[in-house]
């Protein structure tokens, strides 16, 4: 009777601990879901900066159609994508990422037409924008920045013994990582 006892005890302890190591999961998983919500909140934001941003360096520069077309061409094409978070792979990561790479690409080669318009550098529209860019652009990298946070406490928690064990009966898996794009380890050379 008392080993019967002793075994139900054991059992009800071990049915806690994975019901608290499942939550756990879970609310770190939600954590992750809300970080890559954050981000794709910022990429938004941007992407709602880009048609106003273009329309005033358009009546400055409108023989430069070739650059406002690639804008407009990478901002649609980075919109049209969508990642799931619930199953957010490093490929589909990747993809993402070169998306909104290529709008920033493609908002370099924007400001640098201004640099040729001093009327635009001086509209006060023109200014506005970028000063709303810049700071998207810092928003967007503090976003990618609180996605990895949680991601690696996420992927930590996850491959942790023994929570590993819970994960592995209930299907958790890793998320990737924000990663620095290509060629970013080298400085962009500044012209005067």
């Amino acid at each position: 009777m008392k080993k019967g006892i002793i075994i139900i005890v054991l059992l009800a302890v071990l049915a806690l601990w994975g019901v608290g190591q499942y939550n756990g999961l879970v609310k770190q998983q939600e954590s992750v879901n809300t970080g890559w919500s954050n981000v794709e909140n910022q990429y938004q934001r941007r992407a709602d900066l880009i048609p106003n941003l273009v329309e005033t360096v358009k009546g400055y520069a409108a023989h430069e159609r070739e650059t406002f077309e690639a804008v407009v061409e990478a901002r649609s094409k980075a919109t049209s994508i969508k990642v799931d978070p619930e199953n957010l792979t490093p490929e589909q990561l990747k993809e993402f990422q070169d998306a909104q790479g290529a709008v920033g690409s493609a908002l370099g080669r924007l400001i640098a037409i201004a640099e040729n318009y001093p009327d635009l550098k001086a509209n006060e529209n023109f200014k506005e924008f970028q000063a709303q860019l810049e700071g998207i652009e810092n928003r967007i990298a503090v976003a990618r920045r609180d996605f990895n946070e949680v991601a690696k406490g996420y992927n930590t928690k996850l491959r942790s013994f023994p929570t590993n064990i819970i994960a592995g009966i209930f299907n958790f898996d890793a998320r990737p990582y924000f990663e620095a794009a290509e060629g970013s380890d080298k400085a962009p050379q500044v012209k005067f």
